[in-house]
């Protein structure tokens, strides 16, 4: 009967979502039951918990550092914009300068965007969730009303 070699969990790691004792087994020759003895001993599931544990961890960090530098060139691009509009703003009258102040705008909602504030679309829309919830939850049900009709009708 042929050994199950020492990599045989890096191998089963290797499988993926399709990771099986029985594939380990027939990738080394031996069987499920050998497979899984020695599975069970060296703790492959424990392990294989920490490694996609720390996975996950690696990923998510990743995943915030890129959303942060994101975030920050945004915020320099947005901040070079506001510069180049106020400029504008100064060297211009007043009505020559409404694309300056469009741009300001612009510009102004989208930092409030990235640092977090709402806009004035997602504070509606927020606005008209709560109600929509608010009139789901507190309408009474047709069960309900039908209750009241029948005890309404009932006489003391």
């Amino acid at each position: 009967m042929a050994k199950i070699p020492t990599d045989a969990f890096d191998y089963y790691v290797g499988l993926g979502p399709s990771r099986s004792y029985q594939a380990v087994a027939s990738k080394f020759g031996v069987t499920k039951r050998a497979v899984t003895k020695h599975a069970v001993r060296d703790g492959w599931q424990e392990r294989l918990a920490k490694i996609e544990a720390q996975a996950r961890e690696r990923s998510d960090t990743k995943i915030v550092e890129t959303l942060e530098g994101m975030n920050t060139r945004h915020l320099k691009m947005l901040q070079v914009v506001q510069g180049k509009a106020l400029e504008a703003l100064r060297q211009y009258a007043l009505k020559d300068a409404m694309e300056a102040v469009r741009a300001l705008d612009v510009a102004l909602k989208q930092e409030r965007t990235i640092r977090g504030e709402p806009g004035e679309r997602s504070a509606v829309s927020i606005e008209q969730i709560i109600k929509r919830e608010y009139e789901r939850w507190m309408a009474p049900s047709s069960t309900e009303e039908s209750v009241d009709h029948d005890t309404a009708a009932t006489p003391s």
